[in-house]
């Protein structure tokens, strides 16, 4: 795979948060947690802000699945499940991803996702990149990079992936599922934001009787919601559950909600371990999230529109 190379001061320009309206993607394993539910909803929540111009299921593999293709197919129905409960089915188009894994950093994953990608890329204006917000394993927006690297020129990828810097490891779920993804990623130069999990997003805790107070009541979608948070659990007695995905989100809504700084690309080890080389070219690092500015400014949004 031959990338292009951005300056850095082209990756410094785009790093910047954005200002105005953005165009939006969203790649989502949907049906394997309950906090892409809340992401999504967030994000079409949020048109001042943001043009939500695709969804794209990505593939995953737990419980909840027989393999990464039964998880990116739950995660397509789900998709479509919460336009029927928005009451906004066929206004978003929803592609199929990836039903499987990277088998080399050089062997991209056809899907319609990451066909939709390029293309959807390829037409945005110098002036105007594309946002590609990633909250699941990072297979369809590698594939996209490797069928077509000038989209590196093209697009801005926020990815909650991976542990905190600090962590002692980061085998988080999204960047442990593809190693080869996250490692194309990671080193293609693309502009990325990325916000870990622990030591991170993990900060976005929520309860069930927040979500009951504040969420239920706002029609359709909030008892959708909230019935989606009451089944994760068996006991809520005491409980809280990170809602990790709705910081990519937040990142995206105001400035701010979070806290970042431009570092030197991590490298990924073998063994799912950050190391840092500072002759890397640049990424923006979110090192903390605003809990509950994000968390008031999502209930706000749910009883709109």
């Amino acid at each position: 795979m031959i990338v292009p190379q951005l300056s850095t001061e082209t990756l410094v320009q785009r790093l910047r948060y954005p200002q105005g309206k953005i165009r939006v993607v969203i790649d989502t394993d949907t049906y394997n947690e309950i906090d892409d539910q809340f992401a999504v909803i967030y994000a079409l929540q949020s048109p001042e802000r943001m043009q939500v111009e695709a969804f794209y299921a990505a593939p995953f593999h737990n419980e909840l699945s027989d393999g990464p293709l039964d998880g990116m197919e739950k995660s397509f129905d789900e998709l479509h499940r919460i336009m029927k409960v928005l009451g906004r089915e066929g206004e978003v188009p929803i592609y199929r991803g990836s039903g499987m894994y990277l088998t080399g950093t050089n062997m991209p994953v056809e899907s319609e996702a990451a066909h939709d990608l390029v293309e959807r890329a390829m037409q945005a204006e110098d002036d105007d990149p594309l946002y590609v917000v990633a909250i699941g394993a990072i297979t369809n927006v590698a594939s996209a990079i490797l069928l077509e690297p000038r989209i590196i020129e093209k697009i801005v990828v926020v990815w909650l992936g991976g542990h905190g810097l600090h962590w002692p490891d980061t085998r988080e779920f999204n960047l442990f599922q593809d190693l080869k993804a996250s490692r194309v990623v990671l080193n293609s130069g693309v502009p990325l934001v990325l916000i870990p999990c622990m030591g991170v997003a993990s900060h976005l805790l929520t309860s069930l009787s927040e979500i009951r107070d504040y969420v239920k009541d706002k029609g359709p979608v909030g008892n959708y919601l909230y019935e989606t948070y009451r089944r994760c659990h068996d006991d809520h007695f005491g409980y809280t559950r990170a809602i990790w995905d709705i910081a990519t989100i937040g990142y995206l809504n105001h400035e701010s909600m979070t806290q970042s700084a431009l570092i030197s690309s991590p490298a990924l080890s073998d063994e799912f371990r950050w190391s840092v080389d500072p002759n890397r070219h640049l990424i923006r690092y979110v090192w903390n999230v605003r809990r509950d500015v994000i968390f008031q400014d999502l209930f706000r949004r749910l009883g709109e529109g």
